[in-house]
């Protein structure tokens, strides 16, 4: 599938903040979907992930993510220019943690470009529903990730928000 791209959401909506992705996701196909463009609700993340990533040119993964910025902040970023550091005992919510997903797609040879729409969480204990900071957040999250699509899609088309 020639410029194709797939806007991917993953996350644990039992993990509180951690369902940012599904949400921004959601939040997306609510605003418009595009041409050429699939949005897919990977949760949390099994090996199946890195199979559909090779159907594509472009994928966006939207995740959750820990890189000590303020809360509720974007950064997007491509998958190999994620810094990766293990300080102690560090478990994911996600069956294929980001940082897998780099590896695997490096010792796959997969030619996709992989970006991440990383969203810096606060509260990622059992739970559900979001933290007031991300809650907050979660309209310019969705806003900003809307446009980086059409920065994919090499296009300046802008979908308008449903009324």
């Amino acid at each position: 599938m020639p410029n194709k791209i797939a806007v991917i959401g993953l996350g644990n909506t039992l993990r509180r903040d951690d369902a940012i992705g599904i949400l921004v996701l959601g939040s997306l196909l609510d605003r418009c979907k595009r041409e050429k463009v699939d949005y897919l609700d990977y949760g949390i993340a099994s090996f199946d992930l890195l199979h559909r990533i090779k159907d594509y040119e472009k994928v966006l993964l939207i995740d959750g993510i820990e890189a000590s910025l303020p809360y509720g902040e974007l950064k997007i970023f491509r998958l190999f220019e994620a810094e990766y550091k293990i300080k102690g005992s560090i478990t994911s919510s996600h069956e294929l943690g980001l940082k897998d997903l780099f590896e695997l797609c490096k010792n796959f040879k997969i030619k996709t470009e992989i970006y991440v729409a990383g969203i810096q969480v606060k509260d990622v204990l059992f739970g559900e529903g979001l933290s007031d900071e991300i809650k907050e957040a979660l309209p310019e999250i969705s806003r900003k990730v809307d446009e980086f699509i059409d920065v994919l899609r090499d296009t300046r088309q802008s979908c308008r928000s449903k009324r």
